[in-house]
């Protein structure tokens, strides 16, 4: 994709938000820098404590401001809870410096629901959408996918489904640059009588005549890797736990292979000759390289990193909004549901 942006990109950073903050949000910002050093950060955290860590690391400091907020978001605070007592805290500052045009995108590590809610209610969806819908890429033997909802929406109608399916088409275009992406819905079978009356429904209505979209029906667990569908389409519920099947799973295989090779003189002799090969497929295998997950649907950039990510995969999330504000993004998924809007407002 062309870099259509003429300025340098702002990243509003949630600074208090995850597990290793705020030492890995600086160290995944000051490393991003070493390949994108244009890009500009507002910090929104403790200045103290941001202060105190700062002083790490010299790319960061020439290049980013710090806004002091006295309160946090916890892991376990409720999202009604959060959206009514965000005015204060990192992650609801952040959020408002997208709304109100100081930053370009925001990355935050924090609660899933506190963000997806206070970004709802700060940036409002687009006019066509009921409901955002957490997307990201995955990895696939044929390519990269794209997969949504991946948690912000436990439970789904068949209309939230059919709207996720033209915003996951909308990104694989921008995104991929696919010029008619195939959509699949998750699905517990491929035959036409399998899944739950919502599933079903959103099927019947994916194969409506004239639907301008590519879809090629059910797909299941296993058609994920497969690449089968460049769009996979599930409830947040079924997307998360998919999602952190294949995390899990492909940490497993790192330890398999690690376990292997030290088991014996002669394992180990064939794990140094084998070592470049199993670098680059161990790589392929990293899911801190996939972090970031865009909030789709709303007017805004909202790029959510895992709750645990380290200073790379914090890189990577902020990797992905910078790539997501040079080309535009939300510009490009408005004018595709745009074109779509007789058939999405149901």
């Amino acid at each position: 994709m062309e870099n259509i942006l003429k300025k340098d990109p702002v990243i509003a950073l949630d600074a208090m938000g995850g597990e290793g903050a705020p030492w890995s949000v600086l160290a995944g910002a000051n490393n991003i820098l070493l390949t994108k050093p244009n890009v500009k950060f507002v910090l929104y955290g403790n200045q103290k404590d941001l202060n105190s860590e700062l002083s790490k690391f010299t790319n960061l400091k020439s290049r980013c401001e710090i806004i002091h907020t006295e309160e946090v978001i916890s892991p376990e605070t409720r999202p009604s809870f959060a959206v009514r007592n965000s005015k204060n805290t990192s992650m609801g500052q952040a959020v408002n410096a997208v709304k109100d045009g100081v930053a370009d995108a925001i990355v935050s590590s924090g609660n899933t629901g506190a963000l997806m809610a206070i970004s709802k209610l700060a940036l409002r969806t687009l006019p066509q959408i009921d409901r955002p819908a957490i997307a990201t890429l995955l990895p696939t033997l044929r390519n990269k996918s794209v997969m949504l909802d991946l948690g912000a929406n436990a439970e789904c109608s068949a209309e939230n489904l059919f709207q996720f399916a033209f915003m996951g088409d909308a990104f694989a275009k921008a995104v991929l640059g696919l010029s008619s992406p195939t959509i699949g819905l998750l699905n517990i079978g491929s035959e036409d009588v399998k899944g739950n009356e919502i599933v079903k429904a959103a099927s019947a209505m994916l194969k409506a005549e004239n639907i301008p979209i590519n879809f090629i029906g059910y797909i299941e667990g296993n058609d994920i890797a497969e690449g089968t569908a460049d769009v996979i389409v599930t409830d947040g519920f079924s997307g998360n736990i998919a999602l952190k099947t294949a995390e899990g799973t492909a940490q497993a295989c790192k330890y398999f292979f690690k376990q292997a090779f030290e088991s014996s003189f002669i394992a180990k002799l064939g794990g140094l000759l084998a070592a470049p090969a199993l670098r680059r497929t161990l790589k392929k295998l990293d899911h801190r390289l996939y972090n970031g997950a865009m909030f789709l649907g709303l007017n805004g950039i909202v790029v959510k990193s895992h709750g645990s990510a380290d200073e790379l995969a914090f890189a990577n999330a902020i990797s992905v909004a910078v790539e997501l504000v040079y080309h535009d993004i939300n510009a490009k998924i408005n004018r595709e549901i745009s074109s779509s809007q007789e058939f999405i407002t149901i």
